[in-house]
């Protein structure tokens, strides 16, 4: 399939530069897929969508501040973004203009510290030539001194997306970060888990839902755009994922009493997916590069809370693959008329 199949037409101004004031006030668009239908509801009624016993199942990853500036030995500006630590000092990361990022440069950052190039990242498992265009993007930068999570904390920046046209606040610390989130490792947000509250979790749970948690730590293969014409050459990066004993049980309970699965975020659907071995969920670490695109079926996932994601993405493609291409873009179309809120600090879709 062509990834133009898989655009849409979208306003800038409904590309959310802010979060709501109350994260379950957004808005939420409900998909009906066996009737074809939406409605119009509100993040906060939630729990009167779903069925009793809906085992509700979200990514506790935690953002960590992956974005810090640096200049060269020339004086030239560079913004790096952290993306997965590789050795004691050294890490994996994207930077616009990577190609010019020869092994051997150094890069004076914040705190006295500077980062040398070691060298372009090939990864591993990849057929030569298989999506060239993705390649090459990423570098190991060493650091000088090491670098930990009290350096970024208060040196680094809150890694929002470039669709977000201003600089990172203080308030951007607490709202691109799940209520819930607990082990540090994303470059971005799991931006579903965004709606959720306490109060809401806990209605969810009154109301007869059962709430499970996975660790997947958000890097290129979740925001990677696709550059290439056809989907199925795009190239999809690993990304680390733990699930614990206890939502290992909590799904295969449901799977086995054909009770609803909903996966909050395409991260959580690519994980349960991936760790599903036919009749059990694998308990523990394990890493994914799935790429869920038109025609996969669903072992695990039958239910789907989601944001509204950018054209021509593997988000997208998941989504179209989960609902119907058909389908889904026209509910996008529906959303762009009510003037639905989009991206990561945008509205929500419930697809059942």
């Amino acid at each position: 399939m062509k990834t133009s199949e898989f655009s849409f037409d979208l306003p800038e101004d409904l590309i959310a530069q802010h979060p709501v004031p109350d994260r379950e006030s957004a808005r939420l668009l409900v998909l009906d897929r066996a009737e074809g239908i939406t409605i119009d509801s509100c993040v906060r009624d939630l729990p009167s969508w779903i069925e009793p016993g809906t085992l509700l199942v979200l990514n506790d990853t935690r953002v960590r501040k992956a974005r810090i500036f640096a200049e060269s030995a020339g004086g030239g500006k560079a913004e790096i973004l952290l993306l997965e630590r590789r050795g004691r000092s050294t890490w994996e990361v994207l930077a616009g203009g990577a190609r010019r990022m020869k092994p051997g440069k150094v890069y004076r950052f914040p705190g006295g510290v500077s980062g040398t190039v070691v060298e372009p990242v090939e990864w591993q498992g990849i057929e030569a030539g298989h999506g060239a265009d993705s390649r090459g993007q990423t570098r190991l930068l060493r650091f000088d001194p090491e670098i930990d999570e009290a350096y970024l904390e208060g040196f680094g920046h809150v890694p929002l997306p470039p669709y977000i046209h201003r600089p990172d606040i203080p308030a951007d610390q607490e709202r691109y970060q799940t209520v819930f989130s607990r082990e540090t490792g994303s470059a971005a947000a799991p931006t579903a888990g965004l709606h959720f509250t306490p109060r809401l979790l806990a209605q969810l749970e009154a109301d007869g839902a059962e709430i499970a948690y996975v660790t997947l730590h958000v890097g290129l293969g979740t925001f990677l755009p696709i550059r290439t014409e056809n989907i199925e050459d795009h190239l999809m990066h690993e990304e680390r994922f733990t699930i614990p004993a206890r939502t290992k049980a909590l799904v295969e309970q449901a799977h086995k009493a054909s009770r609803p699965v909903l996966a909050v975020g395409t991260t959580v659907v690519r994980t349960l997916e991936s760790a599903w071995t036919g009749e059990a969920l694998r308990e523990g670490e394990g890493s994914t590069r799935a790429y869920i695109t038109p025609g996969y079926r669903f072992r695990v996932v039958n239910c789907l809370f989601t944001n509204f994601h950018t054209p021509g993405s593997s988000l997208l493609v998941l989504v179209s693959a989960f609902a119907g291409r058909d389908l889904v873009l026209r509910t996008y179309g529906q959303a762009v008329q009510k003037r639905y809120r989009f991206f990561s600090y945008g509205d929500a879709m419930l697809i059942r």
